[in-house]
C-alpha cells in the first residue's frame, strides 16, 4: 500500500540550492557552506537545523557560527551535538523558539519538531557514507565482484534514503511552513543529481536568494526544484 502525505509540499515548503559553492572536497567547503546559510538564518529567525554529514563539520560549524552571532549581535541560543542529550537538545530548542541547532548523524531522523521553532533546515552536503567504512567496502567489493555497480545498485539509493530522512524534518505538521537548504553543488553537476532531487518532497525551488527572503517575508515561492 502506497498511501499519499498528508502535508501540501508545494506551499509549505521550498528547495533552496545555493549557487557557486564549491565541490564537497574543497577544504573551504564547510565554511562556504556558512556563507551561503547566514543570510538565510538571519531571515528565517534563527529556528534552524543545520545538519551535517561529519562531526568535522559539526565542529567547525559551532565555532563559525559562535563568533558570527557574537560580531553580528544576533541573539540566536546555538545549541550544538554533544552539549547534552538529544532528548535535552532539542526540548530546548523547542522552548526557545528561535534557536539553531547543529547536529550530524543522530539528528537526521527520529526528530519531530512541529511549527514555527523549526522553519530552515540546512543540509551541508549529499550523505555518502564515508567510503572507508569496513562494512561499506566489503559491501562495495563484493557487488562490484559480482559484476554489478556498487554506486548505483548501493551507495546513491542509501544516499537518498538518508537525504530523505534529513530533509523530512522540515515538514512535520499540516501547518508547518519552511525552506530546506541543501547545499550540494552535485545535485545539478552530477549525472545523478536529477535523481536525488525526484526523490525529494515535492517542494517548489530556487537557486537565488532573493527567493528564500521572500519566502520567509512574503510567503513566495520559486519555480519548480529542478529549474537550474
Amino acid at each position: 500500500m502506497t498511501l499519499d502525505s498528508p502535508f501540501d509540499y508545494a506551499s509549505q515548503g521550498l528547495l533552496y540550492v545555493p549557487r557557486d559553492l564549491p565541490q564537497p572536497s574543497d577544504p573551504r567547503f564547510t565554511d562556504a557552506v556558512l556563507d551561503a546559510a547566514l543570510p538565510m538564518i538571519e531571515a528565517a529567525g534563527g529556528k534552524t537545523f543545520v545538519l551535517c554529514t561529519t562531526l568535522r563539520a559539526v565542529n567547525r560549524a559551532a565555532e563559525r557560527l559562535a563568533d558570527e552571532f557574537a560580531q553580528r549581535g544576533w541573539d540566536f541560543p546555538l545549541l550544538v551535538q554533544g552539549q547534552a542529550s538529544r532528548t535535552e537538545l532539542l526540548d530546548r530548542f523547542r522552548t526557545l523558539g528561535n534557536a539553531v541547532l547543529i547536529g550530524s548523524q543522530s539528528f537526521w531522523e527520529g526528530v519531530d519538531v512541529r511549527g514555527e521553532a523549526l522553519s530552515l533546515v540546512v543540509i551541508d552536503k549529499l550523505p555518502f557514507a564515508p567510503p572507508d567504512d569496513p562494512l561499506l567496502a566489503a559491501r562495495i567489493e563484493k557487488i562490484n565482484r559480482d559484476g554489478g555497480n556498487a554506486f548505483v545498485e548501493y551507495q546513491l539509493p542509501q544516499a537518498v534514503i538518508t537525504l530523505k530522512q534529513g530533509a523530512g524534518r522540515l515538514i512535520r505538521d499540516e501547518t508547518d511552513r519552511g525552506v530546506l537548504m541543501i547545499c550540494d553543488p552535485r545535485l545539478f553537476s552530477k549525472s545523478y543529481g536529477k535523481k536525488i532531487l525526484r526523490s525529494l518532497p515535492s517542494m517548489k525551488g530556487t537557486r537565488k536568494i532573493d527567493d528564500v527572503i521572500g519566502f520567509f517575508e512574503r510567503g513566495a515561492v520559486g519555480a519548480p526544484a529542478n529549474a537550474d
